[in-house]
């Protein structure tokens, strides 16, 4: 009779461990089909994204060829003003050096006049 009980009890125990891990494989089965669609759902997103960003990445290939073709327009405006720019600096240079010609010159013209004049006094003087 004990082992009658014996085996009874084991049954027991073994149906109550299958019903466990039904339930088990059920909620893991839950898990696995929420996996499923969260992995659907991440593809359709990277698939969009990747769309998008090929999209963006073509705008802006064709932006870089606009500017670049612009700065190569305006490239030799920025030349002929660094060209100028020298321009006037030599002019301005050489401005300096012909105000300071003048002004020396302008020195020697009031000494040669103030001798022109000491020279016809003298010979005013000289005269008399």
């Amino acid at each position: 009779m004990f082992v009658e009980i014996a085996f009874g009890l084991v049954g027991l125990a073994l149906v109550a461990f299958i019903v466990y891990c039904i339930l088990l494989i059920s909620k893991i089965s839950r898990v696995v089909d929420e996996a499923e669609t969260s992995i659907k759902t991440l593809t359709s997103d990277v698939n969009v994204t990747l769309y998008q960003t090929n999209e963006l990445l073509a705008k802006v290939n064709v932006l870089t060829d606009d500017v670049t073709h612009k700065v190569a327009t305006i490239d030799p405006l920025f030349v002929a003003i660094a060209d100028l720019s020298e321009s006037v600096s030599d002019l301005n240079t050489e401005a300096r050096v012909l105000s300071k010609k003048a002004a020396s010159a302008g020195k020697n013209t009031v000494k040669a006049s103030s001798m022109l004049s000491a020279f016809g006094l003298i010979s005013k003087i000289l005269k008399k």
